[in-house]
């Protein structure tokens, strides 16, 4: 059965990644169509999507600084978006069922508050799969909406933990205090653990076993235990890596969740009717979102892609109304009703997400009247006064030809990445690289590259160079510029946008490790 199921998400991913649509709305689609067909979930299937919501909370982790969460533009943002947030849809909900609407007359204040709450979170799995379609895990936008989900897990799991009566046990403090002890020696298997196929066996294990087991043993929620296990692991060099190792084994997992929502919901007139009316007032949720972002100084731009990364309901919302369907407080219809919400939502935010750029440029002149004064430090001006050459990008191509360059034209050439964790590294060693968002269309407009003669792409996502590519001729650039693909038909695409010099980074590296040998045994 989950073969059919498999075949079905297939086929409708590839249908609908052919209309230049992300391909989990067809594994959303897949989930319903199976669903009229009068198919259900498996065992199976409930397993894998589990699963990959595990390694999705570990993977986020591994890229998730505690630091992060603590600043107020995220801590802020999220707490007053699940208060109001929740006392918006809650008061709506007994509006509507003090006009004996289906479903919302069975609702009192409690019941009410619990369902507003469960419509307050966003889906961390949808937003993590958009940023990372697009590259932008690490923009400012990025960490911000994955800050704020956070914050949203973390309230969640303290209601699950309230409502169901699972209070965490004496082990629990064992954790409290075991984890930080045994810290150095996570850290000294990961470096045994190399790079080959070890290295997301060890992903698996310290996600499932060390953080999702051992949380639950101690009363704790096991998801929340494989983010914090993840964490641990950020600040370590191989946490990029390892994240890496998992990314196709959570991908084929995650197609299992989003067919599991589908073939969950249990599609009634009533249920539709209520679940298409909670969406129309979703904007307003949105809109709620961007407002508070915007108050704690966040640009305009931030706060628009920060608001549209989490314009959906959530899966987590599923799971409140599901403890509290359990419990008697609300009736097992409302277990249908967010299902289908969710994915709806789902459907609708995919493509919002992958025009939010464009969205933007279109928004800007009246969103800026709104912006606040004052600047983030990651948000100020960039200055490339007297730069001849600009590499974006500093990974290990960036790098290299940063350091070739540097070499023949010493003080004409600067680096720009979106990571500040990379930044700094290029700084400490007395790189001149700055902190930017390529793919911002602010920053151009910041930017003042007169001085500048050539532009070389070298950022990991081809839609990230595309983007760069557009909004850098859109500024008024006349130079020359070069950039890195992967694939021909992505070397073409540059080429007919005007790039005038490609580089295959699979074909070429063969090339270039060949003239660095020949080089060395000639110079010897």
């Amino acid at each position: 059965m989950e073969l059919l199921f498999f075949a079905v998400a297939f086929a409708c991913g590839f249908s609908i990644y052919q209309l230049k649509l992300p391909p989990l709305i067809g594994f959303l689609m897949a989930g319903f169509i199976l669903n009229l067909m009068g198919h259900q979930t498996t065992d199976l299937l409930t397993q894998l999507a589990d699963l990959g919501v595990t390694i999705l909370l570990f993977s986020i982790g591994l890229k998730l600084k505690v630091g992060n969460l603590v600043k107020p533009q995220v801590w802020g943002p999220a707490t007053l978006h699940i208060v109001l947030s929740t006392a918006f849809f809650a008061s709506l909900l007994l509006l509507l069922g003090a006009a004996s609407l289906p479903l919302f007359s069975s609702l009192d204040t409690s019941s009410a508050l619990l369902v507003g709450f469960a419509f307050s979170f966003s889906s961390t799995v949808f937003a993590v799969k958009v940023l990372e379609e697009r590259g932008e895990m690490s923009a400012l936008h990025g960490k911000i909406a994955i800050g704020i989900l956070v914050m949203q897990d973390i309230f969640a799991v303290i209601f699950l933990a309230v409502s169901t009566g699972k209070m965490p046990n004496i082990w629990a403090l064992g954790l409290l205090v075991a984890l930080p002890l045994f810290r150095p020696i996570m850290f000294w298997v990961l470096n045994r653990s190399k790079h080959g196929e070890l290295l997301p066996l060890f992903g698996f294990f310290f996600a499932l076993v060390i953080g999702y087991h051992a949380f639950e043993f101690a009363g704790l929620k096991g998801d929340l235990g494989a983010l914090i296990i993840g964490m641990m692991f950020a600040p370590h060099k191989k946490a990029s890596e390892l994240s890496k190792s998992l990314l196709n084994v959570k991908d084929i997992l995650l197609v299992g969740f989003f067919l599991n929502i589908g073939l969950n919901a249990n599609i009634t007139p009533n249920a539709l009717l209520v679940a298409v009316m909670l969406i129309l007032v979703l904007p307003i949720k949105v809109m709620l979102y961007y407002l508070l972002t915007n108050f704690f100084r966040l640009r305009a731009r931030t706060s628009l892609l920060s608001a549209f990364t989490l314009s959906n309901y959530s899966e987590f919302g599923l799971i409140v109304c599901a403890v509290a369907a359990s419990t008697g407080l609300i009736t097992s219809d409302w277990l249908a009703v967010v299902a289908i919400a969710v994915s709806i939502t789902f459907v609708i935010a995919s493509p919002l997400n992958k025009r939010a750029n464009e969205l933007y440029v279109k928004l800007e002149p009246w969103l800026l009247k709104f912006e606040s004064d004052k600047r983030l430090e990651e948000e100020l001006p960039v200055n490339l006064t007297d730069t001849k050459i600009v590499i974006f990008g500093m990974g290990r191509i960036g790098t290299g030809a940063y350091e070739t360059i540097e070499a023949s034209h010493p003080g004409k050439v600067a680096g720009i990445d979106i990571k500040p964790e990379v930044v700094d590294k290029h700084v400490k060693r007395n790189r001149r690289v700055l902190l930017a968002d390529a793919t911002d269309p602010d920053f151009w407009q910041r930017m003042n590259h007169s001085d500048v003669d050539m532009v070389m792409l070298a950022m990991p996502k081809h839609m990230q160079n595309i983007f760069a590519l557009e909004q850098l001729r859109a500024s008024g650039f006349s130079g020359r510029v070069s950039a890195i693909a992967y694939y021909p038909d992505q070397q073409r695409e540059l080429e007919e946008m005007g790039v005038e010099f490609t580089y295959n980074f699979y074909l070429e590296a063969g090339s270039g490790f060949a003239e660095h040998v020949s080089q060395k045994i000639f110079n010897s």
